[in-house]
């Protein structure tokens, strides 16, 4: 290695991973944010998402995820991440033989998607449901379409992103 090489670069699977947390920032959600970033085979990334209600929707739908009428409920509306990374990419990009980094492991439904869509691999940063039905039965069928799933280990405990304030000179002036 060169000797002005740098050392904190952040690796690939670091970066992917944060872009999927970053994407979950954008969830309107006030109890779970996911975000996932869909990267193909030249480790670029072709997609991201996060949990939201469909377009159009946003602000007419509840978030509430108390008991009583299922119409009420969030669930039978919001859009999953991993639904949102492979819509966005799909209008650009082949998704066939890409990886899906998610902060979430993906529901019962997203396996599917992510079965039919044709995905290698699924990076998942949190497997807190893993006691659901839902969360077995994703990982009933993952492992049946040969579709392997791990959980992220990082590399970087941390990357901080600063957007520093820069001065541009007034237009009008």
């Amino acid at each position: 290695m060169a000797q002005d090489q740098r050392t904190d670069f952040v690796t690939d699977a670091d970066y992917f991973m944060a872009v999927a947390v970053l994407s979950a920032k954008r969830s309107h959600d006030p109890n779970t944010q996911v975000g996932a970033c869909l990267v193909n085979q030249d480790n670029k990334i072709v997609g991201t998402g996060h949990n939201c209600m469909p377009n159009g929707c946003e602000g007419k739908l509840p978030w509430n995820r108390i008991e009583g009428d299922k119409l009420d409920k969030k669930h039978i509306y919001v859009c999953h991440a991993e639904l949102n990374a492979i819509v966005n990419a799909s209008a650009n990009a082949d998704v066939k033989g890409c990886t899906m980094y998610v902060t979430l492991f993906p529901c019962n439904e997203c396996a599917k998607l992510i079965i039919q869509a044709g995905l290698k691999e699924v990076v998942y940063l949190c497997d807190k449901y893993h006691d659901t039905p839902e969360t077995k039965a994703s990982k009933k069928m993952l492992d049946m379409a040969m579709i392997p799933y791990r959980r992220f280990v990082h590399t970087m405990p941390q990357i901080a992103i600063d957007l520093p304030f820069i001065e541009t000179p007034d237009e009008n002036a």
